[in-house]
């Protein structure tokens, strides 16, 4: 169990770290309290998870060698989505401003439901999702899976409002999409020769 939840938290905590889910965190950070901004987050990334969860418990009814050739091609579209990100985050900067306005002048609860809208909005059919509903439908253990990635979205949210600029003036975006790609490529690599070899 708790290698499951070691894998789904490097997954989701590598493809997440580059991901707009971390521009739009720290963005919100800059204009609200950071604390509720973090709990606002939070709160959406359970929903969510919570979902990924449910679907790929579904998911995992299937039968075992479609389950694991569609989780191998999740990871490796993953991959390739993140090859494209990274090399346009080379080239260009990222556009802040379509979260910036999104962020309204607030205060204490209302704080954490901008917060709480705006990432549950950005989140939908995000690559973390798709991994997370991979993970359990492939492994059929939910409750590991839930555990580490709402962990790795929970840490990587809190490095965004605790030190986001920071951490972007030390590593490229580019960068953490190139790494981000990589785990995805051997995940999904690993996943299909599985289903190849069985």
């Amino acid at each position: 169990m708790l290698g499951l939840i070691a894998l789904a938290f490097i997954s989701i905590f590598v493809v997440e770290l580059p991901d707009k889910t971390f521009l739009a965190t720290l963005v919100l950070a800059t204009r609200y309290r950071p604390l509720y901004v973090w709990i606002g987050v939070g709160l959406a990334f359970a929903v969510q998870t919570v979902l990924a969860v449910a679907v790929g418990g579904v998911a995992s009814l299937l039968p075992k060698d479609l389950i694991h050739t569609v989780a191998g091609l999740i990871f490796l579209a993953g991959a390739v989505i993140l090859l494209r990100e990274g090399r346009s985050h080379q080239n260009a900067e990222e556009d802040e401003e379509e979260y910036a306005e999104k962020a309204r002048p607030a205060r204490g609860a209302r704080q954490v439901l901008a917060a709480f809208m705006v990432l549950f909005a950005a989140e939908w059919g995000d690559l973390s999702q798709l991994l997370t509903i991979s993970l359990v439908a492939k492994y059929k253990e939910p409750i590991a899976i839930f555990v580490g990635a709402l962990a790795a979205l929970l840490v990587v949210s809190g490095l965004a409002v605790i030190v986001g600029k920071q951490l972007l003036r030390f590593v490229k975006l580019h960068v953490l999409h190139f790494a981000g790609s990589a785990i995805c490529l051997v995940l999904g690599v690993y996943t299909l020769v599985g289903v190849a070899t069985s």
